[in-house]
């Protein structure tokens, strides 16, 4: 296919790792703990409650006409038989040709492994199943042959020479993950973390290429950090992220801190650095069971100056409903 869909992909992948733009083309996120079962599916039901939903939009490259518009949701529960349950919603658009990229999946989670003496270490595994779509508008698209060679001029009438693409495609999508913590509330420290497989079906897109058997590289997700007591009032959760699809790589590190600004809410800020590509502070506030956070990606690479600045907005809202048992695993927010 011309350049025009090569060109909404690089912006992609340029996103996610601006040193290394050969296959990643997937949404990402900064606040990622607040999307938690787009992170790892094992995640599901790892909340101080019974349920949670969580809801998160980015807003990326807003200085580009129709730049990437990224919206996620989702809701786990979790039951009295080591078996938790969830779903997530994802929906991307970019683009001058209606680019849509969605995602829907369900996920199981087992979490009876149990270690120490009260068992409160955990070890849980995932399994995560639904769909990939992939679409755009092809009576949008504008290609080189629609132009006249003789004075340059664009003439809608000519064919854009695009046989055999298909413009919409939906895939079987599979997952699986794996996630440590240490729910003892009597610890100092908790520690925490995970490794998740995306995309494991690898779905075929024959939209993104001439080639029909192009395949949507396996997205391996690995996470990990520590929540640590200061005081009865705050306490610090330093994380960090690796992500690699196909030649495309992700790191970040950071953390936040949470005060208790009253018996009712908290009050968190942080900062996180994602390596040759942007930092982004952020802040939250916690009232009752409401998470509420806030984050600005500041391009730090030369992606910035191509793209005029390349800073990404994101907004992000989480519920959990009422805790099962005093001191059960805290689920870091951002």
């Amino acid at each position: 296919m011309k350049k025009i869909l090569g060109y909404l992909f690089l912006g992609t992948i340029l996103s996610t790792c601006a040193s290394s733009v050969k296959a990643q083309v997937e949404p990402h996120f900064s606040q990622y703990y607040m999307y938690p079962l787009w992170l790892n599916p094992a995640l599901t039901g790892a909340v101080d409650g019974n349920y949670r939903v969580s809801a998160i939009h980015r807003n990326q490259w807003s200085s580009i006409t129709n730049a990437f518009s990224t919206i996620g949701v989702s809701a786990d529960v979790v039951t009295d038989k080591h078996l938790n349950i969830g779903v997530n919603l994802l929906q991307q658009s970019a683009g001058d040709i209606g680019y849509k990229y969605g995602n829907g999946q369900l996920s199981l989670c087992y979490t009876g492994v149990r270690l120490g003496k009260e068992g409160n270490k955990v070890i849980a595994f995932a399994l995560q199943g639904g769909f990939l779509s992939r679409r755009f508008d092809a009576s949008k698209i504008i290609t080189d042959n629609q132009f006249n060679t003789s004075s340059g001029t664009y003439d809608p009438t000519r064919s854009t020479n695009e046989l055999g693409q298909k413009t919409s495609v939906s895939s079987l999508d599979m997952g699986a993950g794996l996630l440590f913590y240490d729910a003892n509330p009597e610890n100092t420290v908790n520690l925490f973390g995970g490794f998740a497989a995306s995309h494991l079906t690898q779905p075929k897109d024959p939209s993104l290429s001439a080639n029909s058997d192009s395949k949507l590289p396996v997205r391996y997700t690995v996470h990990g950090g520590a929540n640590i007591y200061l005081s009865e009032k705050a306490h610090i959760v330093p994380n960090a992220l690796y992500m690699m699809q196909g030649n495309a790589t992700e790191a970040m590190i950071g953390g936040y801190v949470q005060m208790a600004a009253n018996t009712s809410t908290d009050i968190m800020a942080g900062a996180n650095y994602r390596f040759k590509d942007a930092i982004y502070p952020y802040v939250g506030l916690s009232y009752n069971n409401f998470t509420f956070g806030l984050s600005y990606d500041v391009n730090t690479s030369q992606l910035g100056k191509l793209v005029g600045g390349a800073s990404s907005f994101e907004i992000s809202l989480m519920y959990s409903g009422t805790s099962k048992e005093k001191g059960f695993f805290k689920c870091p927010r951002f």
